[in-house]
């Protein structure tokens, strides 16, 4: 059992060193205040691919999350792969939650910090 909580705890640390700084290179630098506009135009397009969309984005969010918990105790990156984690789902709340957790300056400084290293431009939270 120790040997399986050693295997998982190495690979959701060097899988949240690739992914996590991928996703957050990915996001748009606006996504803190248009994605909410985004989303719902989407929904309203393409009922059928909204679907499909949010059960991909529901499962890789809620991996990304377990790991992230995890990652709270053992090594690796884990209240930014929570974030991520959080970005990707489609849940009720999640609006909220996301504000009152960029609004934290160390939230926002880690974020705009790997956005630097990638060479994109860096978030607009407000």
């Amino acid at each position: 059992m120790l040997q399986l909580l050693g295997l998982f705890s190495f690979v959701a640390f060097v899988g949240s060193l690739v992914a996590v700084p991928w996703l957050i290179g990915r996001m748009r630098p606006d996504y803190f205040v248009t994605h909410w506009q985004r989303v719902d135009a989407r929904h309203r397009r393409h009922p059928a691919l909204a679907l499909a969309i949010w059960l991909a984005r529901n499962g890789l969010g809620f991996c990304l999350f377990v790991a992230g918990v995890a990652m709270l105790f053992l090594p690796g990156q884990g209240l930014l792969t929570i974030l991520v984690a959080i970005c990707l789902m489609d849940v009720p709340g999640k609006r909220r939650l996301l504000d009152k957790l960029v609004d934290n300056g160390h939230i926002q400084t880690a974020l705009n910090w790997v956005r630097r290293k990638q060479g994109k431009a860096e978030f607009v939270f407000k």
